[in-house]
Order: C-alpha cells, then sequence, then structure tokens
C-alpha cells in the first residue's frame, strides 16, 4: 500500500510538472505578451500552431503547383518559403507570437525593434536553446550554436583567423580553385562540340566552396573531404524535414528510424573529422584553422573527449557555414546574372576592364563596384540566414517590450530584405543599382539589411565568402556568357537555407578560346 501510494504521488507530480511545463507557463507568457498589445493565433494544446504551419506550407506548395506546374515565373520572393508568416504579419501587423509546441516564439518584423534586438550584448540573449538540442548532431555546441563563455572563447580563437588580413592570405587557394572550375567547363564545352552546354551549376559551386574550406580551413584537399561534405549534407537533409518538432518534448529520444539515422550519421562524421585531426598530428604543423582550434583547446586546459568534441563540433561548424551557404548564394548569383543578361554585360566590361585580361587580386576586386552590387543584392533576395533566433534568458525589456524568460524571438531576414515599406514597391525585382550609394542609400532602415547576421554574432566568416564570390563570379563573366537554361525551374525551397529545390541550370558557352 505504502509503494503504490508513493507511485501514486510520483506519478501525479509528475503530472503536475508537466502540465505547468506544457499549458500553464505557455499560456502565461503568451497573455503577458497579449497585455503588451503582441497578439497572434490561437495555440493547441501541447502543438501550438504547428498543424496551422504545416497546412500553410501544404497549401502555398498545392497552389504554386497547381498554377504552373512546369516552370514557375522568376519572382524573387524568397519569403515565402514562410507562408504562414506572410499570413500572420498581415493580420496581427510586423510583431506577432505563435507557438511550436511549448515553445513561444514573438516574430519580430518591425525596423526599430530589429534595430533593439542587434544592439543588444547580453550573453542572457544568446543562441536558443532548442537549437542546441535539435541541431546538436549536426552543429554541436560549436560557435553558430553555443552560448556565454563557450562561445565567447571560440570566437576568440576563430574570428582573427578569418579578418579580412588572414583572408588576403588565402588568395592563392581561393584563385585555384576558381580557376579549376573555369578550366573543368571550358573542357567540357570543347569536349561536347556544339559550344554550348547545359550546365547544373550546383555541383561545382559545393566542389568550389568545398575545396577552399577544406584546404584553407583544415589543409586538405576537396576529396578528402568530401565524405565528411556528404555526410553532413545526409544529416541535414534529415534534421530540415524536422523543424515543426523542435517545441514538442521528448521526440529526439524516441528509438525511431529517423533517430537512428540522426545518431550513426552524427557518429561517422565525428570519427571522419577526428581522423583528418589525428593524421594532423602525425603529419606535424600546419598553420591553418584546424591548427588554430587544436591550440585554442589545448590551452583551455580541456580533457581529451572535451578536446575532441571542441575541434570536432567546431569543424562540423566551419564545414556547413563555410561550405553550404557560400556554394548557395553562388548558384542564386549565377541564377540571377543568367536572367538579367544586361547585368551579366555591366559586370563583365567592369571586370574586364579591371582586371586587364589577369586573373583579379584584392585590389582589383575592390575596385569592382558592379559586381559587389550584384552580390549584395543577391545576398538580399536570397539571403544566406533567412531567419535569425535568439532566445532571453531572463526576463528582458527589449524596446517596448518586455520579453518573459524562455521566449525565442525570431527575425525574419527573408521577410526584412523584400518589405516594400524598406525597400519600396520594387523591392521583389532584381536590381542592383539599389545599392549604387550603399545599403544606406538602397533603404529606408539600413539595419534591416542584415544578410550575415547582427550584432556581436554577426557571420565571422562573411569577408572570405564575400572574397570567394567576386573572384568566381568575375572569371566565370570574363570567361563565359550563359542565360538560363529551359530546364531550370524557379522554386526556392527552405532547408536551413534557402536555396534552389531543383537546382540552377544554365546554358553556358566560352567567350574566347
Amino acid at each position: 500500500m505504502l509503494l503504490f501510494t508513493i507511485l501514486f504521488l510520483l506519478v501525479g507530480s509528475l503530472i503536475i510538472r508537466l502540465y505547468l511545463s506544457l499549458v500553464i507557463k505557455p499560456k502565461k507568457i503568451r497573455e503577458i505578451l497579449k497585455q503588451q498589445g503582441v497578439d497572434g493565433p490561437k495555440p493547441k494544446i501541447l502543438l501550438g500552431n504547428i498543424l496551422e504551419i504545416k497546412k500553410s506550407r501544404e497549401d502555398a506548395r498545392n497552389a504554386t503547383i497547381n498554377d504552373n506546374p512546369d516552370h514557375q515565373p522568376l519572382i524573387h520572393n524568397a519569403a515565402s518559403v514562410f507562408p504562414f508568416v506572410e499570413k500572420w504579419r498581415k493580420q496581427y501587423g510586423p510583431v506577432f507570437a505563435f507557438s511550436l509546441g511549448k515553445m513561444q516564439i514573438l516574430c519580430v518584423n518591425s525596423p526599430d525593434l530589429v534595430k533593439e534586438i542587434s544592439t543588444v550584448t547580453s550573453m542572457d540573449f544568446g543562441r536558443p536553446s532548442y537549437q542546441q538540442k535539435d541541431l546538436g548532431p549536426l552543429l554541436g555546441q560549436g560557435i553558430l550554436t553555443s552560448n556565454g563563455s563557450i562561445w565567447a572563447r571560440q570566437r576568440k580563437i576563430m574570428a582573427p583567423e578569418l579578418f579580412m588580413d588572414k583572408v588576403k592570405g588565402m588568395m592563392g587557394i581561393i584563385t585555384e580553385s576558381a580557376v579549376a572550375i573555369i578550366n573543368l567547363w571550358k573542357h567540357e564545352i570543347d569536349r561536347c562540340g556544339d559550344g554550348m552546354i547545359d550546365i547544373s551549376v550546383d555541383k561545382y559551386m559545393k566542389r568550389f566552396s568545398g575545396e577552399i574550406i577544406s584546404r584553407a580551413c583544415f589543409g586538405s584537399s576537396y576529396s578528402k573531404g568530401e565524405e565528411i561534405f556528404l555526410k553532413l549534407g545526409d544529416l541535414q537533409a534529415i534534421i530540415s524535414k524536422r523543424p515543426l518538432s523542435a517545441g514538442i518534448p521528448g521526440l529526439r529520444y524516441l528509438p525511431t528510424e529517423t533517430n537512428r539515422k540522426i545518431k550513426a550519421l552524427e557518429k561517422e562524421i565525428s570519427a571522419l573529422i577526428l581522423k583528418i585531426v589525428k593524421e594532423r598530428q602525425k603529419a606535424g604543423y600546419e598553420k591553418d584553422l584546424l591548427q588554430i582550434l587544436l591550440e585554442g583547446a589545448k590551452s583551455s586546459g580541456l580533457s581529451s573527449n572535451a578536446l575532441d568534441r571542441f575541434v570536432v563540433d567546431n569543424c562540423r561548424n566551419i564545414y556547413l557555414a563555410g561550405f553550404e551557404t557560400s556554394a548557395v548564394a553562388a548558384s542564386w548569383c549565377l541564377m540571377l546574372l543568367a536572367s538579367h543578361p544586361e547585368w551579366q554585360t555591366r559586370v563583365r566590361d567592369e571586370v574586364n576592364e579591371v582586371s586587364q585580361g589577369q586573373i583579379p587580386d584584392i585590389d582589383m576586386l575592390r575596385k569592382m563596384k558592379q559586381l559587389h552590387m550584384v552580390i549584395q543584392e543577391t545576398m538580399r533576395l536570397y539571403p544566406p540566414a533567412p531567419t535569425l533566433a535568439r532566445e532571453a534568458f531572463k526576463d528582458m525589456k527589449i524596446g517596448n517590450i518586455l520579453v518573459p524568460k524562455g521566449v525565442n524571438i525570431w527575425t525574419m531576414v527573408a521577410t526584412l530584405h523584400t518589405d516594400t515599406t524598406i525597400w519600396g514597391p520594387d523591392a521583389l525585382e532584381f536590381k542592383p543599382q539599389r545599392f549604387e550609394n550603399g545599403i544606406a542609400g538602397a533603404c529606408k532602415s539600413p539595419g534591416c539589411y542584415i544578410p550575415f547576421g547582427f550584432g556581436q554574432r554577426v557571420c565571422v566568416g562573411q569577408h572570405l565568402a564575400m572574397v570567394e564570390l567576386k573572384l568566381l563570379m568575375a572569371l566565370i563573366v570574363s570567361n563565359f556568357s550563359f542565360s538560363l537554361s529551359p530546364n531550370y525551374v524557379h522554386s526556392p525551397s527552405m532547408t536551413m537555407i534557402i536555396e534552389p529545390k531543383h537546382g540552377v541550370d544554365i546554358l553556358i558557352k566560352k567567350l574566347h578560346d
């Protein structure tokens, strides 16, 4: 009887705790926000607004298929991958709340509040806990997901290695990788014999960015890191299919087939990275980012297991951030230049005038203003990070809103980048000339142009990414002319970034032999 009573009390206590966590606490947070004028769709118990979000996505997908099953028009509205956000923004205004399970999201699309958020430096305002949990198999506790002293130490180690003066030292590697792509395309055109080929550029862009990351940061060629890239891609694809389950507790612990695949891939990726690390240690000293990570981890006094985890987590972060986002940005840039021949000509004329037939160096790239404007416009229309998420780890004031502890704040970059009240009525059009007088001259709220994030957590690799894109695009436009292939289907798709669902196909021919 006593045992039954104890068991009953334990079960009862657990039920009460779950009820408080899953029902009472979310409801209280929503009430606090609503009292301040922040409204949003009514959530369901346990699921929040997940079912509405799924239906919104399905409706948008079905509408696209029914309108034109073969070829979609070139409407540059990356925010359309978040149809639920667009719907609720029209219904509740630029600031509203919604729920993913028990997780409460404050969605911010107000320029003034975005500015406030970008200036917060408190360690109590960091990467969301759910990202560390749900993206743990992919990113661990690397620089992209960690917080506090762990994040500060990682940034202190890594950021200086990606400053512009260090990127200058990588120009040889960037140039070799870009020239290899140019030569490969020329060879394929010659082999074809028609003077023109229809090519899917995505795999080449991934090869280019992968080669740079592997050699500049890890001292190995792309072929050695290719298996890691492929497995990271597989893992990313699996994890990106379950973003709506983040607020439902316990799902990631269930022994489902998906969870087993995730665990197996995570183990394989860690083993492959540690293999490269051990090979490096045997080969001896080489001054690159991997060496810096090893030295930084050792100086922190970490145990052997913690040291391995530190290196593996940050290698995964660098591979993903430096490889995937750069490659996708390059694909989008080629798509935009292929569909706007007038800008392709303008950039080509500028590159030829500046470089005079030489391979551009860093100083030449700085002079290519037209190319810079094209890349800025590409990242406006198709930002590498379409959503920036933060979590309040204590009650805090942002602007005139008291944000309760535990609330996640989402800044919708794709929405801000195409908001007509910020950019004007042509916000969905490709018009690089809007950046002719810089970001301040391009829009009403310069703080809303945030392709590389904002505040103290702005992307440490932004200089490398821009130099990569500039050099590759300069070499492509000066060696080839290209247009969109009839096979190209315009369909932006959201995985962890916004990428072309069916890839980018272009018709390409050499300008000269």
